[in-house]
């Protein structure tokens, strides 16, 4: 999906792709939301994660935490 906003048609279009029927009087509310989703997952692809390792490499239980906090 590029960065323009998700027209009600295309909404009725995605859901009738993904075999969900759509009626008309939700289509507007559904494209807001996906717009809305959309605009949140475009911050978080700007986030620089770094050194960041991969969820799997965490190990629960066996973090270090500085006692003078």
């Amino acid at each position: 999906m590029s960065a323009a906003e998700l027209t009600t048609p295309e909404a009725a279009r995605w859901a009738a792709r993904a075999g969900l029927p759509l009626p008309a009087d939700r289509q507007a509310s559904v494209a807001a939301v996906a717009d809305h989703i959309h605009s949140v997952v475009a911050v978080l692809r700007e986030l620089d994660f770094g050194d960041t390792p991969p969820a799997p490499a965490y190990r629960a239980g066996e973090e270090k935490h500085d006692a003078a906090v």
